[in-house]
């Protein structure tokens, strides 16, 4: 298979007919496998241990018209120090940030380790020229973004163009190229592949595949625009995928859920979908996060209730 690969992207009637190969996926299987797995309870210091893991695979966000860089430096402290009263609580992954804050959010984060992402290619609709997707990726690769969050052509997946999505997404992880500073390394690539407009596993499946083919550093869910976004079923197709993949080529990849996970117990589910699919090798931030801001006040307050046997009110931590 690997050698065969090498071709897969020669035309579109190549890539439609590796994709089309693929082994169709189980609608009912999968959503009873993701639901089965959806019940396991974890308990005492194995949760506590969960939440800790949690906190350090989030992407803290704020994706919105009214974003501020007064915003973006208050989100980069909570970042850092998500519970300013608990020096213990550890750092989250990253700051996802629109390409013209990018700059704000590497200043406000120095050294601290939390590393900055950007959404790019007219996000979220991914509605423009690839001149214009490959020049919003480069201005934000510029401006100090360790990672760029793209999505995909949906529309041009959907008719079955797949040659056209696989070339944008290659241009993409192309810009991802510091010029002039190969010192820090290429930026990471996470690819979004919107699972809420692809109507079915199969497709999800093939996006997953069409995405790494390209370069994908990462596969991710969604925008957290639509829904249904990161549901389990969609995480635990995506997660198989990057299995077969590695299996296939050796180059491993990882996998963002992002929308629609709220609560500890939604990111739990989500750590043993991941430790039931892939093995403890992707239970790292570095293969596996959350695109959830939401969730992490909930994590710091399971947390809490954990160490003092007390829940803190609602508004203890910042809302972002």
């Amino acid at each position: 298979m690997t050698a065969s690969l090498a071709d897969v992207a020669s035309s579109n009637v190549a890539l439609r007919n590796f994709l089309h190969g693929l082994p169709g996926v189980d609608r009912v299987g999968a959503d009873q496998r993701a639901a089965m797995l959806g019940t396991r309870s974890i308990k005492t210091t194995a949760k506590a241990w969960a939440i800790d893991l949690a906190i350090r695979m989030v992407d803290l966000t704020t994706l919105e018209g009214a974003d501020t860089p007064g915003k973006v430096r208050a989100m980069c402290a909570k970042a850092v120090r998500p519970d300013p009263n608990d020096p213990s609580v550890p750092k989250v992954a990253a700051v996802c940030v629109y390409p013209d804050l990018v700059a704000q959010a590497v200043g406000a984060l120095g050294g601290s380790g939390v590393k900055v992402a950007s959404v790019a290619t007219a996000f979220p609709s991914g509605r423009s020229s690839l001149d214009v997707k490959v020049a919003e990726t480069a201005f934000a690769v510029a401006a100090g973004a360790d990672e760029i969050d793209m999505v995909i052509d949906r529309g041009a997946f959907l008719s079955g163009d797949y040659l056209k999505v696989f070339e944008e997404i290659a241009a993409v992880k192309a810009a991802c190229d510091r010029v002039g500073d190969a010192s820090r390394g290429a930026a990471h690539l996470k690819v979004i592949l919107e699972t809420g407009e692809l109507a079915t596993y199969d497709n999800v499946r093939r996006a997953s595949w069409l995405a790494m083919l390209a370069g994908a550093d990462f596969v991710k869910t969604s925008t957290g625009k639509v829904q249904p976004a990161a549901t389990l079923p969609v995480t635990l197709v995506m997660l198989e995928a990057v299995r077969d993949f590695l299996s296939a080529t050796g180059r491993k990849v990882g996998v963002k859920p992002a929308g629609g996970i709220r609560t500890t117990k939604d990111a739990i589910k989500m750590l043993v979908l991941v430790n039931e699919t892939v093995g403890d090798g992707w239970l790292d931030p570095d293969w596996f996060r959350l695109g959830a801001s939401s969730v992490l006040n909930d994590l710091l307050m399971q947390r809490q209730k954990m160490a003092t046997g007390r829940y803190a009110g609602p508004d203890y931590f910042t809302l972002d």
